[in-house]
């Protein structure tokens, strides 16, 4: 089993933070507000293959969600 401190990067699942989203009824606008982020940085982190758990967790933050419900396993 990895400990926190040895995950160097997680997969984003594109398709569950999109329903989240609509869920939310959240915009990029949104999310990128509350990551202090611009809308075209979110919407990089969200077309790449690898981030890293910080970028993700604050992803999971700005949708008031456990990081656990955005990544793939």
């Amino acid at each position: 089993m990895l400990l926190e401190s040895e995950v160097r990067y997680m997969h984003l699942d594109k398709e569950k933070i999109k329903l989240i989203m609509a869920r939310k009824e959240l915009s990029m606008s949104d999310i990128a507000s509350r990551c202090n982020k611009s809308k075209q940085r979110i919407s990089c982190i969200l077309n790449s293959v690898n981030v890293t758990p910080t970028t993700a967790g604050c992803i999971a933050k700005a949708l008031d969600v456990d990081v656990v419900e955005i990544i793939t396993k």
